[in-house]
């Protein structure tokens, strides 16, 4: 840029400046931004030079050339995908006031649970005596989309490892499934398989010890410099692929960050799925395999399972219907339609979704949605279309159960239910089943708020079935 020219600016005023003045101002003015966009010349810096050097060697004009980014492996989901969105929570678990009714418990010899109050948690404990157990496990199973990678996570502490001693935590079944295990002083991951190599015969033939892990050996010489003391708290961490095939990914979060240590490689290894299902329960573990030379705890923390990449809520619904309305009701509460699931059937992923009353004879009604009762008198049978539920609408009586919703109903109002159409699936409204396979029971139930006249009712139950 050349040297900008002097320019007369007007004298300066005593008094006020008159317009004349101002006008000499602005001309000016004028001048010297001619002068400046007349004589600019661009400087090229220093910096420039060197980004367009570094630009060069990467491939030079060529704008087809890109430059690869690479993320760390706990950046990405199982699929390999940048995990940038809210995950959608399949389940959690929480031990804050008592132990969680979420899982079921399985004793076997002398072993035992207790709650641990004032750390949240749950003791496993069991004895010297060979063939102690208890198993935790949840009563529901977790379902999975393909296409989306699923995460678990469980906290946990372990007790000591010793002779004849087995801890087990992790996302697994009787028959399928992955979980972390200290066997002896042995610690490894294990994939259980039902469809192989033996097709019906669940198996742990791929056991992998901790010092064959293809990740961090978490023996103080990885990559995160951590030496895996399961007598401590642990953060562990599965996630899945599962379309009958892909990885399985397990590991820790060691300082806020998750570390892999193991994956299980599947896809293009086998001519058959790794594993029958994806559909698991949470579950911890331990067992005495001989006499031990102490007794034992294993604690039991926190859990979650989360779907990551959200949860498409999308599912045809079934219905349960009485085949004849229901007469002679009175002020004892009657059942009027129950659903289970189907012998053979315990893994599927059902939910309750509108319980529904239709009243006949002109009365008050109350109306209740209850989980688990006793029922007397129960004839189940197929449901048309679903061969994951069953229905009774012949029992006479129930006891016990816990009401999960409850309303008023009027017969001068055509139609009623319990609960509004679901925006959003109700998973605490899953049907689940004991360690032993036995299932959940929802049953409608009504009375009416006056001894007459008796009264009499349809009722339908309708349900989301993600298995089907």
């Amino acid at each position: 840029m050349s040297k900008i020219q002097n320019v007369r600016l007007p004298n300066a005023a005593t008094g006020e400046y008159n317009p004349e003045q101002f006008n000499q101002l602005v001309r000016s003015l004028e001048q010297i931004i001619f002068q400046l966009n007349s004589t600019y010349t661009p400087v090229t810096s220093e910096n420039t030079l060197s980004a367009v050097s570094w630009f060069e060697s990467r491939g030079g004009e060529d704008e087809s050339v890109a430059t690869p980014i690479t993320f760390p492996s706990s950046s990405l989901d199982a699929f390999g995908r940048l995990v940038t969105v809210q995950p959608y929570t399949l389940f959690d678990s929480q031990n804050r006031y008592a132990i969680d009714s979420q899982f079921d418990t399985a004793l076997t010899g002398s072993g035992t649970t207790t709650y641990l109050s004032n750390e949240s948690s749950v003791s496993l404990d069991v004895t010297t005596t060979s063939g102690d157990q208890v198993v935790r496990q949840t009563k529901r199973v977790m379902p999975y989309q393909p296409g989306k990678g699923l995460a678990v996570l469980a906290t946990f502490v372990m007790g000591d490892a010793k002779t004849n001693l087995r801890q087990r935590v992790g996302y697994f079944s009787e028959e399928n499934g992955v979980f972390l295990q200290q066997n002896d002083s042995t610690v490894s991951f294990v994939l259980r398989s039902n469809s192989r190599p033996t097709p019906g015969t669940p198996s742990d033939v791929r056991t992998v010890d901790q010092a064959d892990w293809n990740g961090d050996k978490m023996d103080g010489t990885g990559p995160s410099g951590r030496t895996l003391d399961l007598t401590k708290n642990q953060i562990l961490y599965m996630d899945f692929e599962w379309l009958g095939t892909g990885d399985v990914r397990c590991g820790f979060f060691v300082d806020g960050q998750l570390v892999i240590c193991h994956t299980f490689h599947n896809d293009n290894e086998y001519t058959s799925v790794y594993m029958q299902t994806a559909i698991l329960p949470v579950r911890y573990e331990i067992t005495n395999t001989g006499t031990t030379s102490s007794s034992t705890s294993m604690k039991q923390v926190c859990s979650s399972v989360i779907s990551m990449g959200g949860y498409e809520e999308s599912s045809s619904k079934g219905f349960a219907r009485r085949s004849s309305a229901l007469s002679s009701i009175s002020t004892t509460f009657l059942p009027l339609i129950s659903i289970r699931l189907a012998s053979g059937y315990t893994e599927s992923v059902v939910l309750i979704d509108k319980p529904v009353v239709f009243p006949v004879t002109s009365q008050d009604y109350e109306i209740i949605l209850l989980k688990n009762p006793t029922l007397t008198g129960a004839s189940w049978g197929a449901i048309p279309n679903s061969f994951s539920v069953e229905f009774d609408q012949s029992a006479t009586s129930y006891t016990g159960g816990t009401i999960v919703s409850q309303t008023y109903l009027s017969s001068t109002v055509q139609a009623g239910g319990m609960t509004d159409e679901l925006a959003d699936y109700n998973w605490d409204l899953q049907l689940g089943t004991t360690i032993s396979g036995t299932s959940d029971i929802y049953t409608i139930a009504v009375r009416t708020l006056s001894a007459t006249p008796s009264g009499s009712a349809w009722a339908s139950l309708s349900f989301f079935d993600l298995t089907d």
